[in-house]
């Protein structure tokens, strides 16, 4: 299985160094801050929101409600992939971006500052839900601007190097929410943790405003959609020019091909940090600190084996080395619970560890990858609605089907198999990728 390293090379003057290493941290740090703002809700989910807005009978009814909301979050992500997508492929990879950050700060302070339900009765779990929605349009709308950003503007042959930086925006919102959260629990009681403490990584998030400002000020616009704009142009002229009903017409089963590939990564990674949390703190009995502190060390890891991964595939073919990573997912899917099961800190580190290292297989490339699916005018929409549908099917479900395996069926081996169906569906998918790209003799 291969593909070429770039489907849809650069044919514009290359941008100076200094301005593509500006460009690519700033895309770095946009996926970074956004990500941080998405990754405070689920921990918070598991923690402390299902008894705050939706008190229950039970701690299990609490918890569903507050992934169902979690959930929520991925079913909006789709709309703001095709409202962004759309706009983007019409006007420009930066403004849309900026929408992205503008949106997720405002939503995230606001959940930071939401009464509950003891203090404003059923609009307290009515409005986190609607900010839930916000925060799922910004992230959905994020992704495509920062990858392209990213992506764009590299030179020859480094696409999937430059597009890792982006991804990179996951590993470093996780260690950094987890970072948060833990400083919040040292510095409180319980008591405060569940009173206040528990806010303040959210109030944090509101910083995302003013890195949305750097970027409005100090990034240009990518050369390929400069070198596209004449195109779009004179396509708008003659009523044609709409990405996504070229995407919806002539693409869509490239999208869903995408979407498919890539569910069972997202999948795997939220019930990793998310669902993983719930289960050994409430079910095994393990420390939140000492879960969060494993959490922690494993995204640090994940900061060397993304670009790496991405890096590799620039030289070998990204459908190689993302095949290769949803084998490993497919085959550790039932050790990773089995070691988890045991309840020993060692364990659940080795396990997640090892998973870690095969989601990062998978999502180095993984940008450059839906990227070089799409040509320049229609690439925001495209690669956009290929990765929101992966984390509909995926994430956004998978910690409450977790709760729900968990609890309907007694044994952690169902998660597994949830996890090993997905990875099938992936490995489908990916060899019809592949097969299409070796016709196209690329």
């Amino acid at each position: 299985m291969d593909t070429a390293p770039s489907a849809h090379p650069t044919s514009t003057a290359a941008p100076a160094t200094p301005h593509r290493r500006r460009v690519a941290t700033a895309a770095a740090l946009a996926s970074a801050v956004e990500w941080y703002d998405y990754f405070v809700f689920g921990i918070a989910a598991a923690l402390v929101l299902g008894d705050l807005y939706f008190p229950a009978g039970s701690s299990t009814a609490g918890v569903l409600a507050a992934f169902a909301t979690f959930a929520v979050g991925f079913l909006a992500r789709p709309i703001g992939g095709i409202v962004a997508g759309q706009l983007g492929d019409k006007r420009g990879r930066k403004p849309m971006l900026v929408l992205a950050l503008t949106l997720m700060g405002v939503a995230t302070t606001g959940i930071g500052l939401l009464p509950t339900y003891d203090t404003i009765g059923v609009a307290a779990p009515i409005l986190l839900v609607l900010l839930r929605v916000v925060q799922g349009v910004a992230v959905g709308a994020q992704w495509g601007g920062a990858m392209l950003l990213a992506t764009e503007y590299a030179p020859e042959g480094k696409r999937g190097l430059y597009g890792s930086v982006v991804q990179l925006g996951v590993p470093i919102g996780v260690v950094t929410a987890n970072t948060v959260f833990l400083l919040a629990g040292a510095f409180t009681t319980d008591a405060g943790f569940a009173a206040w403490g528990w806010r303040v990584p959210f109030l944090i998030g509101l910083f995302v405003l003013a890195l949305a400002w750097y970027i409005h000020a100090k990034v240009e616009e990518t050369p390929e959609f400069r070198q596209a704009e004449r195109e779009l142009a004179a396509k708008e002229q003659s009523g044609k020019n709409s990405p996504l009903r070229t995407i919806l017409r002539h693409h869509l089963g490239t999208v869903l091909l995408a979407g498919g590939s890539f569910a069972v990564n997202t999948a795997t990674f939220y019930i990793m940090i998310t669902g993983v949390l719930d289960y050994t703190t409430r079910e095994l009995g393990m420390q939140r600190s000492a879960v969060l502190t494993v959490s922690l060390c494993i995204s640090l890891t994940q900061l060397v084996l993304i670009p790496a991964a991405a890096a590799l595939s620039d030289r070998l073919g990204r459908i190689r080395i993302y095949g290769l990573g949803a084998v490993g997912i497919a085959l550790w899917a039932i050790p990773m619970f089995l070691l988890i099961d045991t309840g020993s800190l060692l364990w659940l580190a080795v396990s997640t560890f090892v998973a870690g290292c095969f989601l990062s297989i998978m999502y180095g490339p993984q940008a450059a990858l839906f990227a070089e699916l799409f040509t320049p005018e229609m690439r925001y929409t495209g690669a956009s609605l290929g990765y929101q549908i992966a984390a509909v099917l995926g994430g956004g479900l998978a910690p409450f089907l977790m709760v729900l395996l968990l609890e309907t069926t007694g044994t952690s081996m169902a998660v597994s198999g949830y996890i090993i169906g997905l990875s099938v569906i992936a490995l489908l998918c990916i060899k019809v990728l592949a097969s299409r790209a070796r016709s196209r003799g690329v």
